[in-house]
């Protein structure tokens, strides 16, 4: 019996045979490429400011038995007077969810490239329209910046191996961006607009509100104890907040508001209920602060 050796038709091979035969000879070329760690890994940090929520993405480049700045003849990753990404691989990210002040200069909401100039004695800190040049500086063009301006440099008593940026020094509406490198670090401050944001919910939500809840008059009580506004406006919304759900916090915060007034009397008596709730409450740290409260107040009367 003779035997054909030509192929068989493709006419006779069913549909899905023709499909999973060309999966498992594609296979290979399917899988996913290896992933590996990468040498500057990417970070994101994120840090609200005042009511605003301030996001840097960057990555983040070791130093290696490397120097981190220096001039160029020392062999220094980044040259003195050299326009740098402020990191690695991509240029750096910072976004803004709201308007802010950046070293005194209005910056409107917005994600921004952030390049540096290291110097010795001083750096230029820009922010910049173009956020996607990396590397290559070069095409960098001045009148998309944003925001320009020059921090001083300060020496670090200990080496960062790894390339950070941080949020230091934070108050209830300010921080300050920090960059730190080898034994290099520059910071510099953000301001957010907090109070027009706080006084618009103080007036919707209990000035022009007939019935606040008690933890807005609080929050409105506490915000104008904290910021040196009316005390006697404060003292009424704490003592509603109080009458309608006493808390041994708040009560604290009107024997607080009472010492500012100088209402000693009353600065006793209010601390001395707070006393009471937060031993029941079993918060020994409230009933040291009452107490400490109880003798200053003593001392004024």
């Amino acid at each position: 019996m003779a035997f054909s050796t030509s192929r068989p038709s493709t006419a006779r091979i069913p549909g899905a045979t023709l499909v999973l035969t060309g999966l498992l000879l594609g296979g290979g070329a399917a899988q996913a490429q290896i992933s590996t760690p990468q040498p500057s890994p990417k970070s994101t940090v994120m840090q609200r400011v005042g009511l605003t929520d301030v996001t840097v993405t960057y990555f983040r480049p070791g130093l290696r038995s490397r120097m981190g700045f220096g001039d160029a003849s020392s062999k220094a990753i980044v040259n003195y007077g050299q326009r740098w990404r402020t990191g690695a691989n991509n240029s750096t990210l910072i976004k803004f969810a709201d308007d802010v002040m950046v070293e005194g200069q209005k910056v409107a909401a917005g994600e921004y490239g952030l390049y540096t100039i290291p110097g010795a004695t001083e750096w230029t800190v820009v922010l910049n329209k173009n956020t996607k040049m990396g590397a290559n500086v070069d095409g960098f063009k001045d009148d998309e910046n944003i925001a320009s301006f020059k921090v001083k440099p300060t020496k670090l008593g200990e080496k960062v191996e790894t390339f950070t940026i941080d949020f230091t020094d934070l108050t209830p509406a300010t921080a300050n961006v920090a960059i730190m490198w080898d034994q290099t670090a520059v910071k510099f401050k953000l301001m957010a607009d907090v109070e027009p944001k706080v006084m618009a919910q103080i007036s919707e939500k209990v000035t022009k509100n007939a019935s606040p809840t008690s933890g807005d008059l609080a929050a409105a009580a506490v915000y104008y104890l904290d910021n040196d506004k009316d005390m006697k406006q404060a003292l009424t919304w704490m003592q509603q907040a109080n009458a309608k759900d006493p808390k041994f916090w708040n009560v604290l915060t009107e024997a607080k508001i009472r010492m500012k007034m100088k209402d000693y009397k009353g600065a006793i008596t209010a601390a001395e209920m707070s006393k009471k709730l937060a031993t029941e409450a079993k918060n020994m740290d409230y009933v040291k602060m009452n107490d400490e409260l109880i003798m200053e107040a003593k001392k004024g009367k």
